[in-house]
């Protein structure tokens, strides 16, 4: 019976800290969209009026304000506006900017083995970055793109 309410009560601690370390996290940072539809408000609350909404899931954000459970995003293109936090995460994605198709090979190097090409508007899941490239996966396809051809990687 204790080992219930302990492990009850170390759930609601972990549950409850998630929160309380996205919001003690220093900005600005990479966040992702993890809902279809997002609100996007031109104050930090309900009360404010939605500006526009995001309808694209995962998409990349960069994360350059926290105000008491919501926060200030920017998208690629620059808009900005306030979203509740819990709408978004930071797992890490990117999106794949630029003219014409973007190679996916599979090494970080220019002459390894090209995958398949994706088109500009792309969003995958990030992984690690190295010497100008970096692994995504888009919707289970994994390989490796230039940085350059990315939003949402690096410094933010």
């Amino acid at each position: 019976m204790i080992f219930r309410i302990l492990s009850t009560i170390a759930l609601a601690v972990m549950f409850l800290a998630a929160p309380a370390n996205a919001q003690s996290r220093e900005v600005p940072f990479w966040a992702s969209i993890k809902t279809e539809e997002l609100n996007m408000r031109v104050g930090p609350s309900l009360e404010y009026k939605i500006d526009w909404v995001f309808k694209r899931r995962n998409l990349p954000v960069k994360v350059v304000r926290i105000a008491e459970g919501w926060w200030l995003i920017r998208d690629s293109d620059g808009a900005q506006g306030w979203a509740s936090a819990n709408l978004l995460s930071v797992r890490r994605s990117a999106l794949v900017v630029g003219d014409g198709l973007a190679a996916i090979r599979d090494a970080p190097a220019q002459n390894a083995k090209l995958k398949w090409n994706v088109e500009t508007g792309v969003v995958g899941a990030l992984g690690d970055c190295k010497t100008g490239w970096c692994a995504i996966d888009i919707r289970g396809h994994a390989g490796w793109i230039k940085q350059s051809r990315l939003w949402g990687t690096g410094e933010p």
